[in-house]
């Protein structure tokens, strides 16, 4: 299968590049920047990404680039171009100030295949605080703006090998609006790619997969009510069938119902599924607690107890499926290969539960695992569903876990939710189905005044939180309408005891983040 190998220098876009590549169709996998794969013959590109350092820094990453050049086409990005620029002969120096933001091509050479079909004029995103100022003998000067020569620029194939080609701007983001097509030029036009990854082709090659890799096992599955579990346990019990055994554990923390329905969901899907209640443990073992990180260790904690008990019963287990995705795997390990963040689907098994790891989505990308769940013929309100904590609504409540407050929370949440997906906008798509993610917090630690009928409350404020996203990873407020957010306010308080007033966030992430513990 044709791949491009995205080497990975310390970027905050890396995966972002990754996500406009396969959004080609074109396979690509993301690698530290010292770990290219010396063999393998399905690679038809390279693309190098930026860094958070200068290339005259000392702790700065640098590979070999004779390892690579000449035997792919490359394609510098930010750093990625200062590095060839730097390495091959060029001269890469501090901008007189930090080049950051909008800019427009001015001149752009319409006959390199990087920029066919460009536009002059075209809106491009540059972040660097260093720029170059020479480029290597043999190379041309393709692209400038205003305030950088050098926005773009190649080495012809006939001059070095395969051809280099390197952007001081970033492609893969929104603000570059012809990125998209610079990137379908180089994947496609320039390294050849046939555009033959699809959700289809995933689906019949992973079940083919799956039916080598398990033969006759019994494989466990630990379902979450969520898109990514969802999805695996699909594509696992198109492989192997009612050989997987699915279990489903109720913390008591989920939404409204949401035990209920999701537990339908999977019944109708043919899924051989064990529910398991056990809200009773969790929440005798969250009683006084307060502090967020020990509210996810308890959660955490429990659940692989419970789990285990449960997974213990089938005693012919080999194989534990879970639904890894890529994002889970890189935000888990940094290019020096130290963990940066712990994730749950990361890291290993208990020691003895002596089961081997499944991961059919271990590639996919969020946007695909979806594609991946319609072309299964799945629901679409699980396949749109958002994003959910694993600890649920105990991370959405501020103080400690009370069953009589995730009552007042699964309640408030639920109205808006259900708000979300019954407004139709002018467009027809639901508010819903432009949100990213959304959800109720409790401020149990916050009493408000307030006056109901002739009464003076003193209850507690519900916050509502609503994102727009396309990976999590940044996220701006959703502006949602005001005769909707009027109608949401007013139903929380008249319908919901416990709480009289409602706020709204309008933090952006950075700095704030999507959840609130």
């Amino acid at each position: 299968m044709q791949k491009i190998i995205i080497l990975d220098f310390g970027s905050q876009t890396t995966q972002l590049i990754g996500r406009r590549v396969r959004e080609l169709d074109t396979f690509c996998e993301i690698l530290p920047y010292n770990k290219f794969p010396q063999d393998d013959p399905d690679v038809i590109g390279v693309i190098l990404s930026g860094s958070p350092f200068s290339v005259y820094d000392p702790e700065a990453f640098k590979i070999d680039l004779a390892q690579i050049r000449g035997r792919y086409p490359i394609l510098g990005i930010c750093y990625g171009a200062q590095f060839m620029s730097h390495t091959l002969g060029g001269r890469v120096e501090p901008a007189p100030s930090r080049e950051y933001g909008r800019q427009h091509l001015t001149t752009i050479d319409l006959d390199n295949p990087l920029f066919k079909g460009f536009d002059l004029g075209s809106q491009v995103w540059m972040s660097h605080g260093d720029t170059i100022t020479a480029i290597p003998e043999g190379f041309q000067c393709i692209a400038s703006t205003e305030s950088v020569k050098y926005a773009a620029y190649c080495a012809t194939p006939t001059a070095h090998g395969c051809g280099l080609w390197g952007v001081q701007f970033h492609p893969e983001v929104f603000h570059s609006v012809q990125g998209s097509l610079l990137l379908k030029n180089f994947v496609v036009d320039i390294c050849g790619s046939t555009q033959s990854w699809s959700a289809a082709s995933f689906v019949d090659t992973t079940v083919t997969e799956l039916k080598a890799q398990l033969g006759n096992d019994r494989v466990i599955l630990g379902l979450s009510g969520g898109v990514d579990s969802s999805v695996a346990a699909v594509l696992i019990s198109r492989a192997i069938g009612d050989r997987l055994t699915c279990i489903f554990v109720d913390h008591g923390m989920l939404r409204k119902n949401e035990f209920t329905q999701v537990m339908e969901d999977y019944k109708c899907l043919g899924l051989n599924v064990i529910g398991v209640d056990a809200s009773e443990k969790f929440f005798a073992d969250l009683a006084g607690v307060t502090d967020p990180e020990q509210k996810r260790k308890i959660i955490g904690r429990d659940f692989i107890e419970v789990f285990n008990a449960e997974a213990k019963k089938i005693t012919d287990a080999r194989w534990l499926g879970q639904g890894t995705i890529y994002p889970d795997r890189i935000e888990s390990l940094n290019i020096t290969g130290k963990v940066i963040k712990s994730h749950h689907n990361v890291g290993g098994l208990p020691k003895e539960m002596h089961l081997q790891l499944c991961e059919p989505l271990k590639w996919l990308f969020k946007d695909e695992v979806r594609r991946v769940g319609r072309q299964l013929g799945m629901p679409e309100h699980l396949i749109s569903r958002h994003p959910f904590p694993g600890p649920g609504l105990a991370v959405r409540i501020l103080g400690d876990i009370t069953p009589e407050k995730v009552q007042i929370l699964q309640n408030a949440d639920d109205i808006f939710i259900r708000g979300l997906r019954e407004y139709v906008c002018e467009d027809g798509e639901t508010l819903y189905n432009k949100v990213w993610q959304a959800g109720a917090i409790l401020l149990s630690t916050v009493r408000s005044v307030g006056v109901m009928g002739d009464e003076r409350t003193y209850e507690h404020p519900v916050a509502l939180r609503a994102v727009t996203s396309t990976d999590a990873m940044t996220a701006d407020w959703a502006h949602l309408p005001y005769d909707f957010m009027a109608r949401v306010s007013t139903d929380i308080i008249n319908q919901v005891r416990g709480v009289n007033r409602v706020c709204y966030d309008i933090s952006s992430k950075p700095p704030a983040t999507i959840e609130w513990e």
